[in-house]
């Protein structure tokens, strides 16, 4: 007998890809038609993505999520494979080297790393004969795998996407039953690494000193400027739709790491409320989803979907509001990105996989 999987996931991610749809072109017009010469180009590709991040999604939501139990080590594998590739033959930009041009599409590897790792951590978890509070034989093999694709990420250079994927590993080894000293120790090396490496670049320095005001040069924080000035503009209930004075070339990344001042331009706080909203039942669902698991496996993929998506969004946010350091994380669902919103999508497929096993079997992890 097939179960349902969860409506209300299912509603919330559909809503959230459609309306980044509209997210998308209304951001992006304005900089495809005066540096691309068509101003629906980029809202084209992104609509072409949404379509196949939707596919994908029911596709694996009917896919047993146990199949990760033969295939998360080979995704694993292939996207540390993908990793170093990038460092010899990635695209530039920027600066920095993240994306690579596979038969005329761009793919960025972090993103898949991120549920590769989780995913593979969560099936070792689930199969340990040991627990995890064994240091040598429970927990040290799982930090390795994590310190290889960080640190490849950071490389790139992409420290924002490596710390905020540490974050994530750290919150699943916690969840999974790991001890809260031992991940204290981790994370107090991961932070001293951090630092260090913060410190080892003048940019990054630079956005370091801008978020805590002791950086007076201007183009240092006109991003950060640019975007508090949408979400001025927008007041409580917004602009309009397409109203957008800041996507008109002010606000660099738009339609990308920055969309969600261009949402609060138009739609306001309550627009942005509205957004956090659906993120925080996504995350609730979630983890309503992970605690009725039919077993560990389940309960362990689904907390690292949940995580995953809800701290993005958060950080994103953030952001884009100046509560945290200007970094390039993508707003899940909406953001401008074939290989954010795909992947990510995938994800959300097999959480809804789990919800569907729970839902046939009633019977809660425990």
């Amino acid at each position: 007998m097939n179960a349902p999987s969860d409506r209300i996931v299912l509603s919330i991610a559909t809503v959230l890809l459609v309306a980044g749809i509209v997210f998308v072109y209304s951001a992006s017009a304005e900089f495809a038609s005066v540096r691309l010469g068509d101003a629906e180009r980029l809202v084209v590709n992104h609509t072409v993505r949404v379509a196949l991040s939707l596919g994908l999604m029911l596709l694996l939501s009917r896919v047993d999520y146990h199949i990760f139990e033969q295939i998360s080590r080979p995704l694993l594998v292939l996207s540390l494979v993908l990793l170093a590739f990038v460092l010899v033959q990635g695209t530039q930009l920027k600066g920095a080297v993240r994306w690579l041009d596979l038969a005329g599409m761009s793919l960025q590897p972090s993103e898949l790393a991120k549920f590769a790792l989780l995913f593979h951590l969560a099936v070792r978890m689930s199969q340990l004969d040991v627990e995890l509070w064994d240091w040598k034989r429970g927990l040290l093999p799982l930090i390795g795998w994590a310190t290889l694709v960080v640190g490849a990420i950071a490389l790139q250079p992409n420290l924002s996407t490596a710390a905020l994927i540490f974050s994530l590993v750290m919150i699943l080894l916690f969840v999974g039953g790991a001890r809260l000293a031992h991940l204290s120790v981790i994370a107090a090396i991961g932070l001293v690494a951090v630092a260090l490496y913060a410190v080892g670049a003048d940019y990054r320095v630079q956005r370091i000193a801008t978020y805590l005001g002791s950086n007076s040069n201007a183009d240092d924080s006109y991003q950060l400027q640019q975007a508090l000035i949408g979400f001025a503009r927008g007041g409580i209930v917004g602009v309009g739709p397409g109203q957008s004075r800041q996507r008109d070339l002010f606000l660099p990344e738009s339609y990308g790491d920055f969309i969600a001042a261009i949402i609060g331009e138009e739609y306001g706080v309550v627009g942005i409320l509205l957004l956090l909203a659906a993120y925080a039942a996504i995350v609730v669902r979630g983890i309503r989803i992970a605690v009725r698991a039919p077993d560990t496996l389940g309960y362990l993929l689904a907390w690292s979907v949940t995580i995953a998506i809800g701290f993005y969004a958060l950080v994103h946010v953030a952001v884009n509001c100046g509560l945290l350091p200007t970094t390039g994380i993508p707003l899940p669902l909406v953001s401008y990105g074939g290989s954010s919103i795909v992947f990510t999508a995938s994800a959300l497929g097999v959480l809804l996989n789990i919800s569907r096993q729970a839902n046939r079997t009633e019977v809660p992890y425990a």
